[in-house]
């Protein structure tokens, strides 16, 4: 499983954001509209690929400009992106081999939200 994903990970990484997003009001469109089909279950996993390499590439671009500029504080600036990601070593321990369901919020220049979570 873990082989697969990684694999779909890399072509997804091969692709170009911008002909990504000319698709992205297409598969919003499409995930909006639920009706209980394959086919729309298939437009929610493009469109959330979509997503997903355009916050990648945000994620991507911020740090970059986070490393390059250690003593600005980026994440306190008007229209900055804040992304943070910590792992409770305890937490995640106990929490080994469960998942947990993360809130979908947001247009598709909005981060996700940790709020819920």
């Amino acid at each position: 499983m873990e082989k697969m994903l990684l694999r779909l990970a890399h072509q997804l990484d091969s692709m170009d954001e911008a002909s990504l997003m000319a698709l992205w009001s297409k598969y919003a469109t499409l995930a909006s509209r639920f009706e209980p089909t394959q086919r729309w279950e298939e437009s929610v996993l493009v469109f959330a690929l979509i997503q997903a390499k355009h916050w990648k590439n945000q994620l991507f671009n911020y740090k970059l400009a986070q490393m390059s500029r250690p003593n600005e504080n980026l994440g306190k600036r008007s229209g900055d992106l804040s992304f943070g990601f910590t792992l409770e070593p305890q937490l995640a321990e106990e929490n080994k081999g469960r998942c947990r369901v993360l809130s979908f919020r947001g247009g598709k220049d909005e981060p996700p939200s940790d709020e819920g979570t």
